[in-house]
């Protein structure tokens, strides 16, 4: 087995690697089924962010594009801020399999550590914020064709954007996930996750919008998948 972790929010692979919306073993082993080891760790020097136009939330029907609620959550460095991620380990045939469907993030080696402070021996790779160039000229290879399949279809032009909102029924997923986990988990999504605006926290926004998010629930074809 090579450990693989995901953080949660944005996501973490390799030899031991970390996800965001993996808070849940169950949903974790819906993507990894012989995953051994699910435990909570944390990451410094990074913060999650709204910023990924995702195309998941198209193809399912869950996406807003007319109010902009259609991203899912990327990770990218910033001094001063921590988070609380999920560790497991997978098998390394897992591997190339999950690199490809995480085509659009860039992959960071980093090393988490214990809630206890106690940093891992073996480092893990993050999934993080990449770029829409990279994306095109290296994940695509210049491919207009490549890029239409993975995006275009959805009449998506740009990847990377400061300027969309949460998918609704995403957001509500995670934050339950989190909750799932504990205070602290809880907590720490609430307090250092993002808007594109890279001000505006999570707690913030479900506190202002006024908008019912959490008391939304999943279409019935949806509820396994999205209840937290």
């Amino acid at each position: 087995m090579n450990p693989i972790s995901r953080s949660f929010s944005h996501r973490i692979i390799g030899s031991r690697s970390l996800d965001s919306v993996l808070f849940s073993p169950r949903e974790a082993r819906s993507t990894f089924p012989d995953l051994e080891n699910f435990r909570i760790a944390k990451l410094h020097g990074f913060r999650r962010v709204f910023a990924h136009s995702a195309p998941i939330f198209f193809e399912r029907g869950i996406a807003n594009p007319e109010t902009k609620e259609i991203s899912s959550l990327s990770v990218e460095p910033c001094e001063g801020e921590s988070l609380v991620v999920t560790v497991f380990e997978i098998k390394s045939s897992e591997i190339p399999a999950f690199i490809g469907r995480e085509l659009e993030f860039r992959f960071l080696a980093v090393v988490p550590e214990t809630l206890e402070g106690k940093p891992y021996t073996n480092s893990a790779v993050l999934c993080g914020r990449y770029s829409d160039e990279e994306f095109f000229q290296i994940r695509c290879k210049g491919n207009k064709g490549i890029y239409f399949q993975h995006y275009g279809r959805f009449k998506i032009d740009k990847i990377w954007r400061d300027d969309i909102l949460p998918c609704r029924l995403y957001l509500r997923h995670c934050v339950l996930a989190a909750k799932n986990l504990g205070d602290e988990a809880y907590n720490n999504f609430l307090d250092h996750t993002f808007l594109g605006d890279r001000k505006t926290t999570i707690r913030e926004y479900l506190s202002s919008t006024g908008s019912g998010i959490m008391e939304e629930e999943p279409p019935e074809a949806l509820k396994s998948r999205y209840r937290g």
